[in-house]
């Protein structure tokens, strides 16, 4: 069941404790957006197709679909028709949970990987079931107000015609020409001459436009159950993989119950287990008992107490987290009163904690949210994984498919350990916040490992703070690394990097913009919202 609250049309809110500060303290290159109707992704061309489908009628559902759609086009190296996705959907007074993740072929198991010292991040024995498909299928048919059909209006038009390559996504484009070379069907869809297209470039997708109809006229059928599967199957049976069309039949996209965490007053709700969102509560629930939000943001004794509790949580993940049918602890025992404070008491004021266990790191991802004037809002991410995925393009589709498992272990022991008919832990997170029943910020914040970490610094920003959801996003980040060292971004200041240095932490800075990801955030303000886009992406929010 959904979270219960109840809530009517979009109206006279603001819910937020204390007032926002709307000046904008750290280096931008935007401002927030201030309206009645919203849409925030990582890629302008998408944001107006969300847009669209709102002036055409359809609500925040309808606009985060479109916008889904039209990022596998023209973002084509975070995420595409073979990703995973997942959702928290604030629809008609209550909180919906979707699962979007993909199961392993079922032939899988731990004997075929016998070769390999860790799961393979290429090819067939990577790919998993793409669950995004099924989850536009879902959404659109329990909330949507346009046909199905609508929604891939933009979509089609940009792969049909072309679109103006982005500068970001132009650079990560350039990184996988040379990662895929071998992948003969990859250089024949995405390459020109052998060559990734240029910033500005316009560069067109016709065989995907054609999937992209098929997908849209048989609701999504063709991809799991009629011709797209047959020809992704018969790929996969002429290259040596395991996929087949049970598993393809199988994939379904759940409704979940949220997890929740009652932080400050606000409630904070993450999809539960096989992702990593549960990560991002555990360091909330640490950082309350050590009254974190005391201390000044990004001074050392804050950024000391949210790295120390995020590195305890990342630990929990790496060594817990799975497929829920798999794992040996409730996730909601994680955060228990007994649990938390145990960890919190781990933590030092004087020295930072010994090195833990390497967690699995992934990236390349597109978050999204929206929100409409009826008062629905939805927090929306999907991805390939690493990049474009696997390698594997479907010949002649322009299906690139995700390699999400990657994210399993090869340990026998492990709750994650790969096995057939599994979904694999996954990095991929939307957040989402309530107060007092009525929906109050959908965010996220792109990124890989990066994600949760990016939750807790939006969180504390915003509700312990008072920085505007613009200025969250800007302000400059921490990032604990796989291997549990600290890196700032460029903008932290001197005395902090000194006094975590003197605390034992190994700290170094850095301005590679990828490593701290990517955040777009809508919170309800009065009689509207106000939304903020990243500038470490070229994404946009946008409103009317």
């Amino acid at each position: 069941m959904p979270l219960q609250k109840s809530v009517g049309r979009i109206g006279r809110v603001n819910r937020v404790d204390r007032a926002l500060n709307f000046d904008l303290v750290y280096p931008s290159q935007r401002d927030p957006v201030f309206a009645r109707n919203v849409v925030a992704t990582s890629q302008p061309l998408a944001t107006l197709a969300g847009i669209d489908a709102l002036k055409r009628g359809g609500n925040a559902i309808d606009a985060a679909l479109a916008a889904a759609i039209t990022l596998t086009v023209v973002e084509p190296c975070s995420n595409g028709l073979g990703s995973d996705a997942f959702a928290l959907t604030w629809y008609d007074g209550s909180l919906y949970g979707l699962n979007g993740s993909g199961k392993s072929p079922r032939r899988w198991s731990l004997e075929h990987f016998a070769q390999h010292e860790e799961m393979p991040q290429t090819g067939w024995d990577s790919v998993t079931v793409p669950g995004a498909v099924s989850s536009w299928v879902k959404m659109s048919q329990r909330f949507g107000k346009l046909d199905f059909v609508e929604l891939f209006r933009a979509a089609i038009d940009y792969a049909e015609h072309g679109f103006h390559v982005g500068r970001r996504t132009a650079w990560h484009w350039q990184r996988s020409a040379q990662r895929f070379r071998h992948f003969q069907p990859f250089c024949d869809h995405f390459l020109k001459q052998g060559k990734a297209p240029a910033t500005g470039e316009l560069f067109k997708r016709p065989q995907l436009a054609d999937t992209l109809r098929e997908i849209a006229k048989t609701n999504g059928e063709s991809f799991y159950r009629g011709a797209l599967a047959q020809t992704i199957v018969q790929q996969a049976k002429r290259e040596g993989g395991l996929l087949d069309l049970v598993d393809l039949h199988e994939q379904e996209s759940c409704w979940i119950d949220p997890l929740s965490y009652q932080y400050g007053g606000f409630d904070i709700h993450e999809i539960p287990p096989n992702g990593q969102g549960l990560t991002a509560l555990i360091a909330l629930g640490i950082l309350d008992r050590l009254n974190n939000r005391q201390n000044p943001p990004g001074s050392p004794s804050w950024t000391h107490q949210q790295v120390e509790a995020m590195r305890i949580a990342t630990h929990i993940a790496a060594e817990h987290f799975a497929d829920p049918r798999h794992m040996m602890i409730d996730p909601q025992r994680f955060l228990e009163d007994q649990f938390l404070s145990e960890f919190a008491s781990r933590i030092s004021a004087n020295a930072v904690m010994e090195t833990l266990s390497i967690p699995k790191v992934g990236s390349d991802t597109v978050y999204l949210c929206t929100g409409d004037s009826e008062g629905n809002m939805v927090s929306f991410i999907q991805s390939n994984y690493m990049g474009f995925g696997s390698g594997v393009v479907i010949d002649g589709t322009g299906i690139a498919l995700q390699n999400r498992g990657a994210g399993f272990s090869l340990d026998p022991k492990h709750p994650n350990v790969v096995s057939g008919s599994k979904r694999p832990f996954h990095t991929i997170i939307p957040g989402f916040v309530t107060k007092d029943g009525a929906p109050l910020l959908a965010f996220g914040v792109m990124g890989g490992h990066m994600q949760p970490q990016g939750h807790v610094q939006m969180i504390t920003r915003v509700f312990d703070h008072g920085e505007n959801p613009q200025t969250a996003a800007d302000a400059p980040r921490w990032f604990v690394t796989p291997d549990y060292d600290t890196v700032l971004e460029q903008g932290y200041s001197v005395d902090t990097y000194d006094e975590l240095v003197r605390l034992g932490h190994k700290v170094t800075t850095s301005n590679l913009i990828d490593l701290f990801g990517g955040a777009q955030l809508i919170l309800r303000v009065e009689d509207g919202y106000c939304a903020a886009s990243d500038h470490r992406k070229e994404g946009q929010a946008a409103g009317f």
